[in-house]
């Protein structure tokens, strides 16, 4: 005997291609309106990894002067270690240098690798023996 297939037709309710993609691109329209208003707070929140890390980096230069009665040119002398940046696969959207040191004073400075608005200018905070952090550059 020949087995007969019973095939039941029933319709799923699902949404078609065109309302999705209309969902889509109403999400799209109001991202791009609402990004130009977050870009100064992500532009803040960025810029709060180098004031943390130019704090931190000043409390090991105090250390090394506490030491050695001088401050460091050398990132490594004091023990700073910084994350991989962007650029190099890492987290890290700043990149740190100590532009000066002396005997009685010092100055490091930390320069943004990527421009956090598009605008061109790269953000760079600066700090000193007097733990005086100053947005030498805003982004």
């Amino acid at each position: 005997m020949k087995e007969k297939k019973l095939y039941l037709k029933q319709k799923l309710e699902a949404f078609n291609m065109q309302e999705l993609l209309v969902v889509l691109v109403i999400i799209g329209i109001l991202i791009l309106i609402a990004l130009p208003n977050l870009m100064p707070i992500i532009s803040k929140t960025k810029a709060l990894e180098a004031q943390n890390h130019l704090v931190h980096l000043y409390g090991l230069q105090r250390n090394h002067f506490f030491m050695y009665s001088k401050y460091s040119k050398d990132l490594n002398a004091i023990d700073f270690l910084s994350e991989k940046t962007v650029k190099n696969g890492g987290s890290a959207n700043y990149e740190y240098e100590i532009i000066q040191a002396t005997n009685n004073s010092f100055k490091a400075k930390a320069i943004a690798v990527t421009d956090f608005d598009g605008d061109g200018v790269f953000n760079v905070w600066e700090i000193d023996q007097d733990k005086k952090l100053v947005e030498v550059v805003k982004d």
